[in-house]
This record gives C-alpha cells, sequence and structure tokens, in this order.
C-alpha cells in the first residue's frame, strides 16, 4: 500500500520529544508538530522521550516523527516504540543509500516517509530517494551537511548560505519536483531575526517548497504568513486567470493580458498562488 501524498505545512514546528509539556502547544502554533526523537533530545533521555510519544498522543494526522537514522540502536527502539501508535508519517535523518527500508507499521503497511538529505551522500542519493514509493517528501538541513564535508559554518557573514549549501537545497528541490514528491526548505536557527525567516520562506514559497521546518513558534508564525498569498497576489491571479480565458485569449494556449503575454506556464503560476490562497480555479479558459 502507497502512503497518501504529503500535504503538511506549511509551517512543521519541531518539538523535543521529551518535553511532553510543549506537544500540545506546539500543536497549536503550526500547521504540523515534528516530535523530535533525534537530535533535539540528550542521547540519556531517549528512553523517556519515546515513553513520552507513546505517553501523550498528539493527532496522528498533523504529527511527524523524527526518528533516528538508519543503522543505529536507536533507530531500531524508536520503531519499537511507536509499532502501535498511530503516527503513520517519520522523518528520517541522515537519508541516504543506505536506507533501503520500507520501515513497516504493526499492521504491516509502510509508514510515510520524511526523507531528510542533509549529508553529502544524503543529497546525492536525493533522486534515489524521492523515487521511493514510501518516500512522500525530501527535507534538507544545512548544517549536518557542512559537518558532513568537514566544514563549520554553512552561511556567510551577512546570514546567507554558502554555495555548496544553497546547491544542496536546489538539488533536493530539484529531486522532490522531478518525481512528483514535496520538497520542504530548512529551518532557521538564528531565533531572533524574523526577518531572515520571513525572507527565506517567501524564497522557498516561489521556487516550490511546500512547507518549512521550524525550531521556534514565533518561526512558525512568519513562516505562515510568508506563504500564504497577499491579496493583490491572489487579484492578479484570478485576472491572469480570467484573461486566458475570455476574448483576450489567442486560442493557442497563450493570451495579452496588461501588456504581455500569458502562456502555459505563467498560468500554472497563477493556479498554484490561488491554490495556497484556497481559492477556486477558473477551469472554462
Amino acid at each position: 500500500m502507497t502512503p497518501r501524498p504529503f500535504t503538511l505545512g506549511p509551517a512543521l514546528l519541531f518539538c523535543p520529544a521529551d518535553r511532553p509539556d510543549r506537544f500540545a502547544k506546539a500543536a497549536d502554533r503550526a500547521d504540523a508538530v515534528i516530535l523530535d526523537l533525534e537530535d533535539g533530545v540528550d542521547p540519556a533521555a531517549r528512553a523517556e522521550a519515546r515513553r513520552a510519544v507513546r505517553g501523550t498522543p498528539l493527532d496522528p494526522a498533523r504529527t511527524i516523527v523524527r526518528v533516528n537514522p538508519v543503522g543505529t540502536e536507536d533507530h531500531q527502539r524508536d520503531l519499537d516504540a511507536l509499532a502501535d501508535t498511530d503516527y503513520t508519517v517519520l522523518m528520517l535523518p541522515k537519508a541516504d543509500g543506505r536506507y533501503v527500508g520500507p520501515l513497516l507499521r504493526h499492521d504491516g503497511s509502510p509508514y510515510a516517509i520524511v526523507a531528510l538529505c542533509e549529508t553529502a551522500a544524503g543529497v546525492l542519493a536525493a533522486p534515489a530517494l524521492a523515487a521511493r514509493p514510501d518516500v512522500v517528501a525530501l527535507a534538507w538541513g544545512a548544517e549536518d551537511l557542512v559537518a558532513s564535508l568537514g566544514g563549520t559554518a554553512s552561511r556567510r557573514d551577512d546570514g546567507t548560505y554558502r554555495d555548496v549549501a544553497r546547491y544542496a537545497r536546489s538539488a533536493v528541490l530539484l529531486a522532490a519536483g522531478a518525481a512528483g514528491k514535496a520538497a520542504i526548505d530548512a529551518v532557521h536557527l538564528d531565533l531572533e531575526d524574523l526577518d531572515g525567516v520571513r525572507d527565506e520562506a517567501v524564497d522557498a514559497v516561489a521556487v516550490g517548497f511546500s512547507a518549512t521546518l521550524c525550531i521556534h513558534p514565533s518561526h512558525a508564525a512568519v513562516v505562515r504568513t510568508a506563504y500564504a498569498p497577499t491579496p493583490e497576489q491572489v487579484e492578479h491571479a484570478r485576472a491572469v486567470l480570467a484573461a486566458a480565458a475570455g476574448p483576450g485569449s489567442t486560442g493557442s494556449g497563450a493570451a495579452r493580458f496588461d501588456g504581455q503575454m500569458i502562456d502555459a506556464p505563467l498560468l500554472r503560476h497563477a493556479e498554484a498562488v490561488l491554490a495556497r490562497a484556497a481559492e477556486p480555479v477558473l477551469d472554462d479558459r
């Protein structure tokens, strides 16, 4: 059985799995919560974190559980702890060619996997990961990527990504898009830099990311706003589609609007804007 397509987002908020007191608050502030059994938890507290995940359930339709990487003892312990829960979506960190899966639930059905490509091997394996039927989305991470290369910083002094991180971001986005899967943008680590969070989220939605990872509730609110089209964008998109359906259409898949020629790709851009705004798309052109 193939998992359903990934539709969570746009703001996906990490929550340490050993802090069940924060679970409900995180769920209230984001579109989906990522209960983190990996980097967000001290290794000595992971057994307690597993008990918390089992004992403080959230809505499985809006919850992802980040387990530990394939090949680690904690990975199997995580799967054992989750076996009889209702959670169906796992985030697999440091995913690469070693992941042969699928990872199965207690009833034998496969978990839906968000493959986190955050090492050099993972970025290069992104196309193969995206092609897997159990992988519903690709995400990427800059800090582990640079660490896997022996580097020390993913960003320049001005806060922008270094070239290798920008390449990885694009490579993961393209691999996901080519396979028809969702792509999820990386976290912004500077807790106080809400302008940076907004700018990166605006860029993410402009190039086709479906969601953005967040590490603080304030970031989730900014991401939600950035992914939502402005009234002006919605108005423009509706006008473009109306022009394509109206007398100005050439009948050849192109139309004239506001002094410019609009064709199929621009119409798809407009449809994407209305989809994000939950607006009906004109289908009579």
